[in-house]
């Protein structure tokens, strides 16, 4: 029978990590080891909790407890465990860890790579990804730029809200001009008018160059995204808008890509099926994270043929980083061949 284990991960950042919604120094992440018959086969799967989602370390791991009561030690097969974890719905985090705990154990049995046991496109050997800046004062900006090296991407990302969105993009680009650049507003804006202001004006900034807007309002406001969808200059791009239930011919209204995550998906078959429907009705594809170790990365990357962007840097903002299994070099990601750990 197969062994299911869970062991908490306490991540302290390199820097205050700020957004719209809240602001941390340190983050709890959650791993999943499951182990069959041959103990030298193992695989693992990383849980990153979003508060967005109502997700936590303690609920997660009350749920896996649960699970544990529900007979998660008697699953043989990955169908098998889709069917146990659909009826029973966990948080998306932790269902995504689950699953690609049991994908990597399965595909090492195999002898495959992870991506091709999914059936997903080879990645790239060398994979560039944007890095991102966090919410600050103005002033802060040049020096933090020059402590992070954050040059060496080609393409940043930069959180922004109401409040101080402009100058802060006003910053950004007197340091690196013309350094392309996702702008994430985490649903910071209530009223698609006033955010168009914003973008008028910010488009005026000498060098300043705009790759994409992600997720400026909240996911719920559907007609005011499909209001701003023929207006705005820049590509709008959906995080929190697409959930399990997303309608993508609607979708398609509203934005001209979406950023998939994983840990949001709940799981790499539901994250390849939102990569294929993006694809499928003529949209940009992005792969993003949360705040991950190189375990998490290194399973997005595994669905990163599929993309066109990649924003995979949440193993940088970590600052003891566990596992090494993604290493960075100029702005470029490589990925050691398969997800295994040294565990003490």
């Amino acid at each position: 029978m197969p062994t299911w284990t869970l062991s908490t991960l306490e991540l302290p950042l390199r820097f205050t990590w700020k957004i719209s919604r809240n602001a941390s120094t340190a983050k709890t992440n959650l791993l999943v080891q499951v182990r069959g018959p041959k103990a030298s086969i193992a695989g693992f799967g990383e849980a990153a909790p979003n508060i967005r989602y109502g997700e936590t370390p303690q609920g997660l791991q009350a749920e896996f407890e649960a699970l544990q009561q529900a007979g998660l030690g008697r699953i043989r097969t990955e169908e098998e465990l889709q069917e146990f974890l659909e009826a029973r719905q966990p948080a998306h985090a932790l269902r995504f860890a689950l699953e690609s705990a049991w994908v990597h154990y399965e595909a090492a049995q195999a002898g495959l790579p992870v991506w091709q046991w999914l059936g997903a496109p080879a990645p790239a050997a060398v994979v560039p990804t944007a890095f991102t800046l966090p919410i600050m004062a103005p002033g802060e900006v040049a020096e933090f730029l020059r402590a992070q090296d954050m040059g060496r991407f080609a393409l940043l990302k930069i959180k922004v809200n109401k409040e101080a969105g402009y100058d802060l993009l006003r910053e950004v680009t007197s340091v690196l001009p013309g350094r392309p650049l996702i702008i994430d507003g985490n649903e910071a804006w209530q009223d698609p008018d006033e955010l168009l202001q914003f973008v008028e004006r910010t488009a005026a900034l000498p060098g300043l160059r705009v790759r994409l807007l992600e997720q400026p309002l909240p996911a719920a406001h559907a007609e005011a995204y499909r209001y701003l969808h023929p207006r705005t200059p820049w590509p709008l791009f959906a995080d929190e808008s697409v959930t399990d239930e997303a309608d993508f011919s609607d979708i398609a209204r509203q934005f001209h890509g979406v950023n998939m995550k994983l840990m949001k998906a709940g799981g790499y078959r539901n994250g390849l099926r939102i990569l294929r429907e993006t694809q499928a009705h003529g949209l940009q594809t992005m792969v993003g994270c949360m705040v991950e170790t190189s375990l998490g990365i290194w399973s997005a990357l595994q669905v990163s043929g599929l993309a066109q962007i990649c924003d995979l840097d949440g193993l940088l903002i970590v600052r003891d980083e566990p596992f090494g299994l993604v290493h960075e070099k100029a702005g470029e990601l490589y990925a050691a061949p398969a997800p295994v750990l040294a565990l003490s």
